[in-house]
């Protein structure tokens, strides 16, 4: 099946091709009718599959069959972060190129008086961040009564990162008659929870099984101690000559640690997260897509912002706390079909978290050794052996209370 074949503007069909898009993806053949037929969508599926064009395209269908083409904002399409945000951007121009459709980007961390003269100038779509967008709202150069189609992408990351209250603000400005889509590559009962508030009657869609990693992904996890963490990673890409490396660690001081650190061995490093300025930001993933930063060291902030269709590796430094974020980290790479290789690197204390991320999978990942690294079991061994500090309050207390204290018999 082609995508002329799902009763698309022979402009956007044009578009695809010149993208190289030949067949629709199995997302994209479930979602175009469902949202070309007016219903409110629920769309899981995993990263990399097209769910962008999935929502892009009919949305643009449907703004060119009723000929509206400037201001009001008709379609509203909120993401959880920047890098998202300039992602879905950059599809819908391409896949608008031909049209007289005007887009716009709006999220924190810039100047916002260039946002709103782009706004003034009449457009008909809008991506934008939650707090940018209610900021716009409250200057009162964006109205959003109008509006027909309101999509929420990657909404479990929003409600991850806390944004429930300002979608509940956004909503009250918004007409109660639109159409609403949920796309999201995990689901969870959080994410049920928001969808009957959000749609009406939706068509759910699910292309795979609920919350799975990329099959095309092979995902490995080596055993080693945290102290020789580093020096595993910058011997697995300089030994084995990779390039275009996207690390992921849990916090932003590792991340700039680890980066220094790997530079020094010699790869060429750059770190990425909330705290770098916007500018620097756009800076370091240009670079790093270029091919000059040969590994980039990210928070999840990083996580739903890449798309680099030939991104091959992808190294889980340190497993993340939310189980789901594992799911998003590894699907940057394996995209568009390509074939991808995840890595993990888990100290022994860190099997909790390994367990949480099966527990999501609903799959057992097999641990092995790196010959050269493996983890030191009798340092490990000992320090289980160890009573916890509870367990040595415990002991403490009943002494001084004068209760004698026995070894439980084998």
């Amino acid at each position: 099946m082609s995508f002329s074949s799902l009763a698309l503007n022979q402009c956007l069909t044009d578009a695809v091709k010149k993208l190289g898009y030949e067949t629709p993806t199995p997302i994209q053949l479930q979602a175009i009718p469902a949202i070309l037929a007016g219903k409110d969508v629920m769309a899981g599926a995993q990263t990399g599959t097209g769910k962008t064009a999935a929502f892009a395209l009919p949305i643009l269908q449907q703004l060119l069959s009723h000929r509206l083409m400037l201001g009001p904002i008709r379609a509203l399409v909120l993401t959880p972060t920047r890098e998202l945000a300039q992602q879905v951007y950059k599809s819908f121009l391409r896949y608008a190129e031909n049209t007289p459709l005007k887009v716009a980007v709006a999220y924190g961390g810039v100047s916002i008086n260039q946002q709103i003269t782009t706004i003034a100038a009449g457009i008909t779509i809008l991506i934008a961040t939650p707090g940018r967008l209610l900021d716009l709202i409250a200057k009162g150069s964006v109205d959003i009564s109008q509006l027909q189609t309101l999509v929420f992408d990657e909404a479990d990351r929003m409600l991850d990162m806390g944004f429930k209250d300002e979608i509940d603000r956004i909503l009250l400005q918004a007409p109660k008659k639109r159409q609403t889509l949920l796309f999201s590559a995990t689901f969870d009962a959080a994410i049920f929870k928001l969808s009957k508030h959000l749609l009406d009657d939706p068509v759910l869609i699910e292309v795979s099984e609920r919350n799975t990693a990329a099959s095309q992904v092979e995902q490995v996890v080596y055993i080693v101690d945290s102290d020789r963490k580093r020096e595993l990673t910058s011997f697995l890409i300089g030994s084995k000559n990779w390039h275009q490396v996207l690390i992921f660690t849990r916090t932003k001081q590792t991340a700039d640690e680890l980066a220094k650190e790997m530079c020094k061995d010699g790869i060429q490093s750059q770190s990425i997260h909330s705290d770098k300025s916007q500018g620097a930001r756009e800076r370091i993933l240009a670079e790093f897509k270029q091919g000059k930063t040969r590994a980039l060291v990210a928070t999840d902030v990083a996580a739903r912002g890449i798309d680099i269709i030939d991104l091959k590796y992808v190294i889980n430094y340190e497993l993340p706390y939310v189980a789901e974020d594992y799911i998003h980290r590894i699907g940057r790479t394996g995209r568009a079909g390509n074939t991808g290789l995840a890595i993990s690197l888990m100290s022994p204390k860190e099997e909790w978290l390994l367990e949480a991320v099966e527990k999501v999978l609903d799959s057992v990942l097999l641990q092995q050794w790196f010959p050269g690294y493996e983890p030191d079991l009798t340092k490990h061994y000992q320090a289980a052996k160890r009573p916890s500090k509870g367990k040595q309050k415990q002991h403490a207390r009943k002494k001084a209370l004068g209760i004698k204290t026995t070894k439980k018999s084998k």
